[in-house]
């Protein structure tokens, strides 16, 4: 059931120790073999928490990064193939959900039918006939395959309206990449090239395998490069699309129409069933007015050539296994230098996690997630809230005009844990026996009712983004809310035989987290209603950016490679959510430990088992390639950095540790990010 908090709890709800509500005394949490002892902590903190668990945990051929979320995700795999399997055996009524897990499940595994059927499907997908002219496959065939998932030049999505928060609206958005940002086509460092290059290669391997022509599958790649790489130029880099203010254009459907006449609207959106568009928000104009020439001057034979190659890049993974090793060889080893893909049972129960999730959720919930750690999730996010607007109330920086409104977007939040309280129907949903016409139509059917759900309808404030066996966390600013599903609600974040000093360090943080969220420099242009608008007062702002400069100078300057450093801009509102979940978490641990002190353990303090138990949350070991691979597209820092980023900023930290100007982490306190 969902939590709804409209004000703030009492500040005596924070001082409750959840470990004095217990009958048994609790373990500690912390596993002492994934300690490096031999690194003093003030040299590398990431080493010395978690060093025994990266060498105990080297990474296998499947992996690119192994951490802690890798282990829990892995322990739901095994938990989901049990749900699934157990299905699976049933005589299962046609319709039923139970039958379409079952049959999604099983057309993935089915390796001699993919093998035998696979490039018969993907013909058939493909719908290509070399005689056929391009022009009709453009009118007959494209338009189909959008509606089944296929990427064009642009893209759209309906969700809130950043400046009327309460409804919906269609936003329009730069697209047409295979590899999704503009730096791997732009960027001419040696590794870049080096990506650029395989992927070239790939489209030329996978174009031939799939029935081409050595001199088509040529041409298909050199149509491609040149169509893309046009397309990232006149697109926005990762760090650029975090400026929701840059990102928001609204538009009239007339205003649309004038000032991009050469694409042809009522079409597009009539293709996938909307009709009666009076309003859209452009994210990126001059992507979209890359994608019009594109579209207005390529010849028919180059656009073909391009979404053909969209289809069968999408399509890869679901026929047969010469494809999919196509495939993994680069989005697995050229991409993140994996070794070896995945087990088919394991890409089977992702596929069915993406097709049919919440259906899958709700039997997980049911066998996997008890009422009592809903309840006890629901007490750590109260305390949290609490401790969270005592960090507002000590801050110098802010106006109190500014606190008070801080404190009324805190009080709005809406927390979301475990499950959501409505499923969703799958009942129209069809899954047969082809691997790859079920994912279609599982795309082709998510995006139907997504249409239905929401163009020109009010926002559901009700309905996740998440399912709940997802191991991760989410804010969501338009809505204001923090969301914890069931999945990551288990060791190494949230431990219900551990006791405060864990629970806070590991998914007190996760919470405080996903608040500061609400606060970063991102979440803190949305109000308490989710509207993008400016709250702050002038001063208070630039007192606001100031620090956070602090915090984007610092890892800038951090090198991850030889060569290579980390972008503090892209991993900004990460870092400020990693720092604030930090000092929030500790306050309402020490609000904790204060009524109910805990005991030295295992030569610990409670203090020192709270950075322990962040640091291992953060344990992992990962591939050279997947470092350069995140670096250039992923908002989050690296794990160690995480820990060793964040741990020289917090003061607490250095008290616990007693770390001086002697330890090589040690930055002065007038040089320390001073936020929340």
């Amino acid at each position: 059931m969902q939590l709804t908090i409209k004000s703030v709890a009492m500040a005596t709800m924070a001082s409750l120790s959840l470990a004095a509500c217990q009958q048994k005394a609790l373990k500690s949490g912390i596993d002492l073999a994934n300690l490096d002892t031999k690194i003093k902590p003030g040299t590398d903190f990431y080493q010395y928490a978690t060093g025994g668990w990266q060498k105990a945990h080297p990474l296998t051929a499947e992996y690119s990064r192994y951490g802690s979320f890798d282990i829990l995700q892995e322990n739901n795999n095994a938990n989901l193939r049990a749900i699934i399997d157990s299905v699976a055996r049933l005589d299962n009524k046609q319709g039923s959900i139970e039958q379409k897990i079952a049959s999604l499940y099983n057309s993935a595994m089915d390796s001699v039918r993919l093998n035998r059927e696979g490039l018969k499907d993907m013909q058939a997908f493909l719908q290509y006939d070399a005689k056929q002219m391009a022009s009709d496959w453009l009118k007959i065939v494209w338009p189909r395959m959008e509606r089944q998932g296929v990427g064009g030049t642009f893209g759209f999505y309906i969700t809130a309206d950043e400046k009327d928060a309460k409804n919906n609206i269609l936003y329009i958005v730069q697209g047409g990449l295979t590899l999704n940002q503009k730096d791997y086509y732009v960027d001419n460092d040696p590794e870049t090239v080096k990506i650029r290059e395989a992927f070239k290669q790939y489209i030329v391997n996978l174009s031939r395998h799939l029935g081409f022509t050595d001199q088509e599958a040529l041409r298909i790649q050199a149509d491609v490069m040149r169509i893309e790489t046009f397309l990232a130029q006149q697109s926005k880099s990762m760090t650029e699309l975090r400026d929701p203010l840059a990102n928001y254009n609204k538009l009239s459907y007339a205003q649309l129409k004038e000032q991009f006449p050469k694409i042809d609207w009522d079409a597009y959106f009539q293709n996938f069933g909307i009709k009666g568009v009076k309003e859209v928000v452009l994210g990126q104009p001059q992507a979209i007015h890359a994608a019009e020439k594109v579209l207005t001057e390529e010849n028919p034979e180059a656009l073909r050539n391009y979404y053909l190659w969209h289809a069968m890049n999408m399509a890869a993974g679901y026929v047969d296994d010469a494809s999919r090793a196509l495939e993994f060889a680069f989005w697995g080893t050229a991409m993140s230098g994996k070794q070896e893909d995945r087990p088919r049972w394991k890409r089977a129960v992702n596929s069915v996690e993406s097709g049919l999730g919440e259906a899958l959720g709700q039997l997980y919930v049911a066998k996997y997630f008890p009422p009592a750690a809903k309840e006890r999730m629901e007490q750590l996010v109260k305390n949290l809230q609490v401790a969270l607007g005592e960090r507002f109330d000590v801050q110098d920086w802010m106006s109190d005009a500014t606190k008070k409104v801080a404190h009324e977007k805190l009080d709005a939040f809406y927390v979301k844990v475990g499950y959501p309280n409505q499923w969703k129907d799958y009942g129209t949903l069809e899954i047969g026996d082809s691997y790859l016409n079920n994912v279609l139509s599982c795309n082709e059917w998510a995006l139907k009712e997504d249409i239905k759900k929401h163009f020109n309808k009010p926002v559901d404030r009700d309905e996740w983004f998440m399912t709940p066996q997802t191991v991760n966390a989410y804010y969501n600013p338009t809505t204001n809310e923090i969301c914890f599903p069931a999945g990551i609600l288990q060791p190494p974040f949230f431990d219900m035989e551990a006791d405060d000093a864990f629970n806070y360090g590991a998914i007190g943080v996760v919470i405080g987290h996903e608040m500061t969220h609400g606060f970063d420099d991102q979440g803190s242009q949305y109000d308490k209603d989710g509207n993008l608008r400016q709250w702050w007062s002038e001063a208070d702002r630039k007192n606001f950016e100031e620090r956070i400069q602090v915090m984007r100078a610092f890892h800038d300057s951090i090198e991850v490679l030889p060569g290579l450093y980390a972008n503090g801009s892209l991993t900004l509102g990460e870092n400020m959510a990693d720092h604030g979940g930090l000092m929030v978490a500790f306050q309402a641990f020490q609000n904790a430990n204060a009524k109910s002190p805990l005991p030295e353990i295992d030569g610990f303090t409670p203090q020192q088992r709270f950075f322990l138990a962040y640091a291992n949350v953060w344990g992992q070991n990962i591939r050279e390639a997947e470092i350069r691979n995140r670096v250039k597209s992923d908002p989050h820092q690296l794990g160690k950095w995480r820990v060793n980023g964040q741990m020289p900023h917090i003061d607490a930290w250095y008290e616990a540790f007693g770390i001086t100007e002697q330890d090589p982490m040690f930055v002065p306190k007038q040089k320390r990010v001073t936020i929340w």
